[in-house]
């Protein structure tokens, strides 16, 4: 019982917001019928359709019936009107029923193949469903000959412009989601901005509406490019929403009949319709980026891992060699200095590796760089020294030219992914070359302005320079297996240490990366 009383008042509800709308609307009729230019009513039954389906069919005809008995008098007489009342549900629920295999009764649409497809089943339906009411109003003989055609087309136009304009900023109220994620959207003091705009232009294009002629009808588009520019589809609906009320409320109270309102609800219409394209482009973009960020964040954890696992083994290493230390001590009998000395040993490699997880830990959940100065050669010789064993197994020179004594405020850790990842891709790069014609060679180097530049110069085919321009773009790879990550999070590293990372174009592989040294006091 409580579920039938429940929609028992949702239904009251529904039929007396419609009759409101219905009442406020109600301006400019063609012969005194319900032929007016904004109707902004069949969007609200529409997406109570969406929500009870064929239920709503009762509803919606008893709202149609008492807006032609209240608030247009019955114009066509008791039998006509329960004709046409039944003419228009069956119309409209067509139109619902399209609707409701189409779509959700979540988001009217988040991409611009489901605005197109919204946009189709309400151009088709406003124009089959004007074509029936206005055909039984024309045979009734409640149109003029020769008028039904500028009837269907007030009509069509009127219903059209209220779907598209009002349907899905209502769609959008209909939902608890929807509510919140719109009072999330527009709950700004920007939305004060660009509704305030749309009053200054709504007043300086409208101002004396009756002899405006739409000559500046084109600045209401700033409102609304700033709306979904800003805050996307939601943005979008509420702006078009309140122009539309806007100019609707300016020809109801200054009475300007003697408009062609139609064409300028046209002109809304296609506002309206650019302004959700924007705001969806906008809104697919905010979750292209979000993805992406979401992408860069697994692969940096995919790289940080590798780096852990260097890191930690060679404290795991160590911890193994101290405890097989202290176990042989043990069973010589030994408990004085060398045995403390191998347990304080334990305990110091256990520290380094819990501050290598912490450190990681910390990178991850705030993105904080650990800075601590850094001597760039035995950085190098680390790094070369991993890649020692594979390069001679396929048969690859490397070479590590030496290094001055150069130090620079860095994240070692860091450091090292980036290294890792320029080494890996010469190497990856000259395993094309056949065998003989493999070398990398690693060079780091003092330059101008207390800089470092290291230099990770192969063999390989090199970078052209279509390549060179896009290669720091993520999913950029030239290779097969590859995400096109690493590049974009080595170079992301650099700048985040005030340098920067380039491919150089040529005939073979050249990658530069320029730091900062550490100052030193005089």
């Amino acid at each position: 019982m409580s579920a039938a009383r429940s929609r028992f008042l949702h239904y009251c509800a529904f039929v007396a917001l419609y009759l409101l709308l219905d009442w406020a609307t109600y301006i400019d009729p063609l012969y005194g019928l319900n032929i007016t230019p904004w109707n902004p009513d069949p969007a609200l039954g529409l997406v109570f359709w969406l929500r009870y389906g064929r239920r709503a069919a009762l509803p919606w005809f008893g709202a149609l019936l008492a807006g032609e008995v209240l608030v247009r008098g019955m114009p066509a007489g008791p039998l006509l009107t329960v004709l046409g009342a039944l003419s228009l549900t069956a119309g409209y629920g067509l139109i619902g029923a399209a609707l409701r295999r189409s779509f959700s009764s979540g988001d009217i649409f988040n991409n611009r193949t489901r605005l197109v497809r919204w946009t189709v089943i309400v151009v088709v339906g406003t124009l089959m469903n004007g074509l029936a009411y206005v055909g039984l109003l024309a045979c009734a003989g409640l149109i003029p000959p020769g008028q039904a055609s500028l009837a269907l087309l007030r009509f069509g136009t009127g219903d059209l412009v209220g779907v598209v304009v009002s349907m899905p900023l209502l769609w959008m109220l209909a939902s608890p989601g929807g509510r919140a994620r719109l009072r999330q959207t527009v709950w700004r003091g920007e939305t004060l901005g660009y509704l305030a705009l749309a009053i200054v232009v709504l007043a300086l294009v409208f101002g004396s509406i009756a002899r405006s002629e739409f000559k500046h009808f084109y600045f209401l588009f700033l409102p609304v490019i700033w709306a979904a520019s800003r805050q996307g589809l939601y943005g979008t609906a509420l702006m078009v929403f309140v122009l539309q009320t806007g100019i609707i409320g300016l020809v109801k109270w200054t009475h300007a009949v003697a408009i062609e309102v139609y064409e300028l609800q046209v002109l809304d219409a296609m506002l309206a319709l650019v302004g959700f394209f924007i705001g969806i482009v906008v809104d697919e973009q905010r979750k292209a980026a979000n993805e992406l960020k979401q992408s860069l964040r697994l692969a940096a954890a995919g790289e940080m891992a590798a780096a852990l696992a260097h890191e930690l083994n060679q404290p795991m290493t160590a911890l193994s060699a101290y405890g097989k230390a202290c176990q042989y001590l043990l069973e010589q009998g030994e408990t004085g200095e060398r045995l403390r000395d191998a347990i304080a040993r334990m305990i110091a490699e256990s520290g380094r590796a819990a501050e290598v997880v912490r450190r990681l830990r910390d990178f991850f959940r705030t993105g904080a760089l650990q800075f601590e100065a850094v001597e760039m050669g035995s950085l190098v010789a680390v790094i070369g020294q991993q890649f020692q064993a594979q390069c001679q197994q396929h048969g690859v020179e490397l070479i590590v030219e030496p290094v001055a004594p150069l130090t620079l405020q860095a994240d070692r850790l860091q450091l090292e992914l980036v290294l890792r990842n320029l080494l890996g891709n010469a190497f990856d790069a000259v395993l094309e070359q056949p065998a003989g014609q493999r070398s990398i060679r690693v060079l780091v180097q003092a330059i101008g302005g207390a800089r470092l530049r290291l230099t990770v110069e192969d063999s390989g085919k090199g970078v052209s320079e279509e390549t060179a321009m896009r290669l720091f773009e993520a999913f950029v790879s030239t290779k097969a297996s590859g995400l096109g990550l690493g590049l974009v999070l080595s170079r992301a590293i650099a700048e985040a240490h005030g340098g920067k990372l380039w491919a150089e174009v040529g005939s073979h592989g050249v990658f530069r990366l320029v730091l900062p040294l550490m100052e030193t006091g005089e």
